[in-house]
């Protein structure tokens, strides 16, 4: 049983306070409508709100609002029981936990990258230098060179050899000279000036099977483990040619991931459909070469 006293009731449409009124009733768990009985009793008696003309809307709308509030102190309760608040946090600690050993991951990565002399690609499998940038597919690499916006191409010097590119303004030192990492098809080789303000140039690789490790000698390499191809090339090649490519590139994730290549894999299917289909041999100490 619970003892409710001290109620004190202040009506507000009187113009001046009224001397509070202490109400005093036992509530009874059992038969709650018993209880709002006499505190409705006590109230018709003690003021004058069973005399207002809206006391049933009045009333209801007590009821809802306490209805609404309890409903809501209810469901907090139960969103509090599904994800207490120590395992948000501990949720919290574990992915700022995750990122910062990713973010280590990433520049211990990138430490041993620079430490090896190997940088990351950009996003067109190349590197932007200082003064040029260049990118490739397996099929091609295209370099731009920045000029000075007007610059006829009358003035451009662009010479492209085989294993040799030298690139730049008349008059002034070349932006590019150098051996190529690789031998290029001079036929399949052109170069135009884009809006008078850079040099675009395209080299056809003579080995389309490779990627390169830097434009010309003496610039840094980059991580062709880290090489991303595009995919939608593919389509454009042969049927041997895509094969191949498409194996190479499956094999280097695999690498990538510690995991055995394609042929590793086939070798390792052929010993054990040759295992099975001989269970009376001791293969324990058989060995993958």
């Amino acid at each position: 049983m619970a003892i409710l006293s001290d109620y004190e009731e202040q009506y507000q449409k009187k113009p001046s306070p009224s001397p509070s009124k202490t109400f005093n009733g036992s509530f009874d768990p059992s038969n709650p409508l018993g209880f709002l009985e006499k505190v409705f009793e006590f109230v018709a008696k003690e003021s004058d709100l069973f005399k207002s003309d809206s006391l049933v809307n009045d009333v209801t709308a007590v009821l809802r609002m306490v209805k609404d509030k309890v409903a809501a102190e209810e469901k907090k309760k139960v969103m509090d029981q599904v994800v207490p608040p120590p395992l948000q946090l501990a949720t919290k600690e574990v992915v700022k936990e995750d990122v910062i050993m990713e973010d280590n991951a990433e520049s211990q990565s990138k430490d041993e990258d620079e430490k090896n002399g190997r940088r990351a690609p950009n996003t067109g499998n190349g590197l932007d230098m200082d003064n040029y940038s260049w990118g490739q597919s397996l099929q091609e690499v295209n370099i731009s060179v920045p000029v000075p916006p007007g610059t006829k191409s009358r003035f451009i010097v662009c010479e492209i050899k085989k294993n040799h590119i030298k690139v730049g303004l008349k008059g002034q030192p070349p932006v590019l000279d150098g051996e190529l990492f690789n031998a290029v098809k001079v036929d399949g080789c052109f170069w135009s000036l884009e809006d008078q303000k850079s040099i675009s140039i395209v080299l056809t690789k003579q080995n389309q099977m490779d990627w390169w490790k830097f434009l010309v000698k003496g610039e840094p390499e980059i991580d062709t483990q880290k090489v991303e191809p595009e995919s939608s090339r593919l389509s454009d090649l042969d049927p041997e040619t895509r094969s191949s490519i498409e194996k190479m590139m499956f094999d280097q994730r695999q690498k990538q991931m510690g995991l055995p290549t394609s042929d590793e894999m086939q070798k390792q299917d052929m010993l054990k459909k040759f295992m099975a289909e001989h269970p009376q041999m001791d293969f324990s100490r058989a060995k993958m070469n």
